[in-house]
């Protein structure tokens, strides 16, 4: 805790640094981007649901665009997480439990900051996606575990009941459950008396980034689980 304490003192920097370029990276939406490329500068956002994501792009402009957008997404929060654990990683001496557990918290603060930048980008007056595959992004490099339990997670439920917005919804729920069973029962408990131990801080701070993330998440959806509750969201269906 100390150590941490430390940090947040002396690595001003880093998490100036870190959260500006998140939020800078997230705000380059590239639904917006993409259907202004192919469609004659028509904006996403006046169209079908009015979300600038990828779904809406899929329903509205066409499956090449929907690709793309979902890549670019993807690879502009891995970029923002993978400098934030660069970062926060150099504060502690490296190779150390510690410096690991920085590069978590630079790689979520990131992470987070991305995703507020997707949903609210100051390129485009502060009104943009939900932040799903952003999310996923994080996951990805953050916490990979996490990333294959909740990918599955979410295919089987798209399977069932090709609706998207079902799915990130039941994802955003359970991606902290999902980060706090591995951070505490196979990272900290099993170690808790070695030197290769994780802290509880880690534990904490882990599952309240991502607790954050996915309440940032479902509260994006509102309208989407109005449209669930009253059986009138639409699936994705084979027609584009």
């Amino acid at each position: 805790m100390n150590g941490f304490i430390e940090f947040l003192c002396s690595g001003w920097w880093q998490i100036i640094v870190t959260a500006v370029v998140g939020y800078l990276l997230g705000s380059i939406n590239f639904a917006i981007i993409i259907t202004r490329i192919v469609d004659r500068n028509k904006d996403i956002r006046s169209m079908g649901s009015g979300n600038a994501g990828f779904t809406n792009v899929l329903r509205s402009v066409g499956k090449g665009p929907a690709v793309f957008t979902i890549v670019f997404d993807f690879l502009k929060a891995v970029i923002a997480v993978v400098i934030g654990g660069f970062l926060f990683s150099s504060i502690a001496s490296q190779g150390t439990v510690q410096s690991v557990e920085f590069a978590c918290f630079g790689k979520y603060l990131a992470g987070l900051c991305c995703i507020v930048g997707h949903m609210f980008p100051v390129y485009f007056g502060f009104k943009g996606g939900k932040g799903v595959v952003t999310t996923a992004a994080l996951m990805a490099v953050a916490e990979w575990r996490v990333f294959l339990v909740i990918i599955a997670l979410f295919l089987i439920i798209f399977a069932i009941s090709k609706i998207i917005s079902l799915g990130s919804v039941i994802c955003a729920v359970c991606y902290p459950i999902a980060t706090f069973c591995f951070t505490f029962f196979v990272d900290y408990l099993p170690n808790v008396n070695t030197a290769a131990a994780h802290s509880m801080l880690y534990v904490i701070v882990s599952t309240l980034f991502t607790l954050l993330i996915g309440l940032c998440v479902i509260i994006k959806h509102r309208s989407n689980i109005q449209r669930l509750l009253n059986g009138t969201e639409k699936k994705i269906t084979a027609k584009k």
